[in-house]
């Protein structure tokens, strides 16, 4: 349990005023933290009356949209389509593929009736993944290696009866993602499929989000259940724990063979196809955005996912005001036309509250305009991510703006890179692997086996110490240098060990 940290009073001083604020340890108190961070900034409420439901509040939403479109937009040039599936799913359909069951069973959210006694001859299902739901269709659509690859996406809600603590964004039993499944024709085009999904996430999660990746092929009884294997796009977030963004599965002839999922090839013969699925986590990245890089006074967007991108704060003195005001609306629409996200804040809060407001919010850039500005023709910028202010003349306030978000990305991006950078340490005993992880960091070691007999060492390490073996490199080649610190066995792989969402 976490003690309540100490408020610690910030003044914030401006032309006409000097007001006191209050901010939250980030590093020593991340509990309260994030707590108050969902609170002050509106981000989600769950008072909706079912424990893991939460509702994401309009500061959320904005940023949830422009992150779905991004990627859409991403998946579309990759030659996916959209489609939109139902929510329910027959009972029968989720039980042909044996394994998917098992490891599904017991997060499932049953539909049994309608009414008061009108009783299913079949339960339904709300979905925790579509497989399922998609592939009996794909058996009817699919029928000649003509129709092939053949890839569709979904942006939709899953529902899954999450056992452990739920938190909002980053665990919860109801989890907002996209979610594509691809068919192909050979095996080699499934996991060509897995890399380019794993190179969408990258473009994604490091060029807008500002957040490094690992990509990590997960140990086999960690992997989608009913794959071939799983690979996993994850961060590290600043308490070191890791963060899953997103997760491609090699399905191969698995599902099709449940499901029917054939096609007749150049030959005249039938064969099963091949398969994947991708699913990127857009609560779940939002989560770690946030965390990422959020600091003491509350959060930081970076430019390209930021609700508003700059507000705008008139600051007049007596007998200026309609003057001032007027300009605000110039900049706004200015702004507005070129194409950024702007709010003129004209309320009548005292400048140094609009700041406080608009800072714990993380909009990127704050145009002060006042008499002086007037006077100028300038406007003074205000840099949310070091808190420092410039001078922009009116005439090359787009250019301005337009740098200044992208400069703000990048030092957001330095900055994560720098912590993922340092988080990671070689380990060569057991005691060293538990420093590490009690040190905020994930630990780098030399492990039996990603096989299913490798189980019993990664349970010993979670249960001293509650990490886990989250999986090696994929595409880099790392040879052990050692024995694995469980069972003296030599080590045959190198594994990263540590805590997670």
């Amino acid at each position: 349990m976490t003690k309540q940290t100490k408020k610690q009073p910030r003044k914030e001083s401006t032309d006409q005023e000097e007001i006191v604020t209050f901010h939250y340890d980030k590093v020593d108190d991340f509990s309260t933290w994030f707590t108050e961070i969902n609170k002050r900034a509106e981000l989600s409420d769950q008072r909706y009356g079912v424990k893991g439901l939460v509702v994401f509040r309009a500061w959320t939403t904005v940023t949830l949209k422009i992150m779905y479109r991004l990627l859409e937009e991403d998946l579309e040039r990759h030659g996916h389509l959209p489609v939109i599936f139902p929510a329910l799913v027959p009972e029968s359909n989720l039980i042909k593929e044996a394994q998917h069951v098992e490891g599904f069973a017991p997060e499932v959210f049953w539909c049994t009736r309608s009414g008061a006694d009108n009783i299913f001859e079949e339960p339904l299902a709300l979905r925790p993944t579509s497989e399922s739901a998609i592939y009996p269709l794909y058996a009817l659509w699919i029928r000649s290696w003509r129709d092939l690859p053949f890839k569709r996406y979904q942006s939709v809600a899953i529902w899954r009866y999450d056992t452990k603590m739920t938190r909002p964004f980053l665990r919860g039993r109801e989890f907002y993602w996209i979610e594509a499944h691809n068919v192909f024709a050979t095996a080699k085009d499934a996991e060509d499929q897995v890399l380019e999904d794993l190179a969408i996430t990258k473009n994604f999660v490091e060029g807008h989000l500002a957040i490094p990746i690992i990509v990590l092929i997960r140990p086999q009884w960690d992997k989608f259940p009913g794959a071939v294997y799983t690979v996993a796009g994850e961060s590290i977030l600043p308490n070191g724990r890791f963060i899953q963004n997103s997760t491609s599965h090699m399905l191969g002839d698995n599902f099709a063979r449940a499901y029917n999922v054939k096609f007749v090839d150049e030959n005249e013969e039938e064969q099963y196809a091949q398969q994947t699925c991708f699913g990127p986590g857009i609560s779940r990245m939002y989560g770690g955005l946030i965390i990422m890089h959020g600091d003491d006074d509350g959060l930081i967007f970076p430019f390209s996912l930021a609700p508003i991108q700059v507000v705008i704060i008139p600051i007049p003195k007596k007998g200026a005001k309609k003057a001032v005001e007027e300009r605000c609306k110039e900049l706004e629409a200015k702004l507005r036309k070129a194409g950024f996200r702007v709010y003129f804040d004209n309320t009548e809060k005292r400048p140094g509250d609009k700041y406080y407001h608009w800072e714990m919010r993380g909009v990127p850039l704050r145009l002060e305009i006042g008499n002086r500005e007037v006077q100028d023709n300038t406007a003074t910028i205000f840099r949310r991510d070091l808190r420092t202010r410039e001078t922009s003349s009116v005439d090359n306030l787009t250019k301005t703006v337009k740098k200044t978000g992208n400069v703000i990305t990048k030092e957001l991006w330095r900055r994560a890179k720098t912590h993922f950078d340092n988080s990671f340490q070689n380990a060569d005993t057991f005691e060293e692997i538990c420093e590490i992880i009690n040190q905020n960091k994930a630990a780098r070691i030399n492990f039996c086996t990603l096989e299913m007999k490798g189980l019993e060492c990664a349970e010993k390490i979670k249960e001293a110490t509650g990490a886990d073996i989250r999986g090696v490199k994929l595409g880099e080649d790392e040879k052990p240098w050692g024995s694995c610190p469980m069972c003296g066995e030599p080590a045959t792989v190198v594994a990263y060990v540590g805590k997670s969402y």
